[in-house]
């Protein structure tokens, strides 16, 4: 009795439909769990770099600093420190280039402000890649699972129709596994939806560090020292070196 029923006898004996909103669901599951693993990888390896920052202001010059961030890949706050520093150098014309350009008679806190901005917002994109297949999981799922339960009662209906009976037996089945899709679906939006609560909560939590920091490499760029200097050792002016 138990092979006639279940999720294998949905398949077995569902039509084309039914396959294909089987399929849909497993598609948006395993699509959900893959965005889930890569951007919880992620966070969890950008909160490690996040722990580097104190480390970066008890160094001796920037050059040590930005080794203390750790290494450049896509570090989004030995990123952030570089692009300061490049926007800074420009700037001022650090480099030795003579001014050439509009920008280039700008005021310093605004230009590196726009610069700081420029990489925040590139990165906070990056970060929110493959959040958005996750909240269309989560809202969807439930629906199509709903429509392929009622396109299995219709069928249904139709068969018992066709057979001539109603009896309990008859109906209990072919009708309880029409609503196993509207289980699978809740099954595929849950983790999805959860997931994605999860992940926008630890982005926050990532880009506030990240704003504090670059409101730091700010004050440091354009007066010498970082907000909020303690004692004056810390609110030393360090010379901005290459490399």
């Amino acid at each position: 009795m138990e092979t006639q029923f279940g999720l294998s006898h949905v398949w077995s004996q569902g039509d084309w439909v039914i396959r294909t909103v089987a399929l849909i669901l497993l598609a948006m599951s395993v699509a959900s769990w893959v965005v889930i693993a890569l951007k919880a990888l992620n966070l969890r390896r950008h909160r490690a770099q996040a722990r580097a920052v104190d480390n970066f202001w008890h160094s001796k010059d920037f050059a040590e600093g930005l080794n203390k961030l750790g290494p450049e890949g896509d570090n989004p706050f030995y990123l952030l420190a570089l692009q300061g520093r490049e926007a800074t150098s420009h700037i001022l014309h650090l480099d030795g280039e003579p001014p050439r350009q509009l920008h280039d008679s700008l005021d310093v806190s605004e230009w590196v402000t726009r610069s700081l901005r420029n990489a925040l917002d590139d990165f906070t994109t990056r970060l929110q890649s493959g959040l958005a297949i996750l909240a269309s999981v989560g809202s969807t799922a439930p629906f199509v699972g709903l429509f392929g339960t009622v396109w299995g009662i219709y069928h249904a209906l139709l068969g018992i129709g066709a057979a001539g009976s109603a009896t309990i037996d008859k109906v209990a089945g072919p009708i309880g596994e029409a609503l196993i899709m509207t289980a699978l679906g809740l099954v595929v939006a849950i983790p999805a939806v959860l997931g994605y609560n999860a992940l926008v909560r630890g982005n926050k939590g990532l880009l506030h560090k990240l704003n504090r920091f670059a409101h730091d490499l700010h004050a440091y760029f354009v007066t010498g020292a970082r907000v909020g200097a303690g004692t004056p050792a810390d609110a030393k002016v360090r010379p901005i070196k290459q490399g």
